[in-house]
């Protein structure tokens, strides 16, 4: 069985290929943003902690990638870099072996999701891993579940993959997907 984070990973390739712009809007350690580079034309990838921009230009250099635009500002600002996205993942919560008092936040986060569904080209995905076992994330998974609960079903299918016998607080995935237009 796969895990969360390996099943958004497969979930954004089925849309990505070499003409696939893509964001990662929460960079941390720069597992997705690598991901995203080996598989689509260019990634802007948004954190607002040096620390995840040195750590993800590491992990690019060491790949010889340079399809990835690194950007130190909140992921709310993501309209101010990119109009058009077929595909953006987060990863909610605070940066491994960081200072875990520096963590996402509902108002940014929803601002940001908000920006990406505007931008999100027919068709395109956003996978979000929702990781709440910390101060201030049980409010964030709220906000963000009712949010999406209201989202259109016209214009969007949201579903969530997670573990229901886990004990403590295990992440959970959830995938969104913009349905194509009808052509007329």
């Amino acid at each position: 069985m796969k895990r969360p984070l390996e099943l958004s990973h497969d979930f954004l390739e089925e849309v990505l290929d070499e003409d696939a712009v893509t964001v990662d809007a929460t960079m941390g350690n720069g597992s997705d943003a690598l991901f995203l580079a080996q598989h689509s034309k260019h990634v802007y990838a948004f954190d607002v902690q040096e620390m995840a921009l040195k750590k993800t230009a590491e992990r690019l250099k060491h790949h010889g990638l340079s399809n990835v635009t690194l950007i130190q500002d909140g992921h709310e600002q993501v309209d101010q870099y990119v109009s058009s996205v077929r595909a953006a993942i987060f990863n909610l919560g605070y940066l491994p072996q960081a200072d875990k008092s520096i963590i996402t936040r509902p108002d940014t986060t929803l601002a940001a999701l908000k920006k990406l569904l505007v931008s999100l080209e027919d068709g395109g995905r956003i996978a979000i891993m929702v990781y709440y076992g910390h101060d201030g994330g049980q409010l964030e998974k709220e906000v963000l579940l009712t949010f999406l609960g209201q989202l259109s079903q016209k214009e969007y299918t949201v579903m969530t993959y997670q573990a229901l016998n886990q004990i403590n607080t295990p992440p959970f995935l959830v995938m969104i997907e913009k349905h194509q237009k009808e052509k007329k």
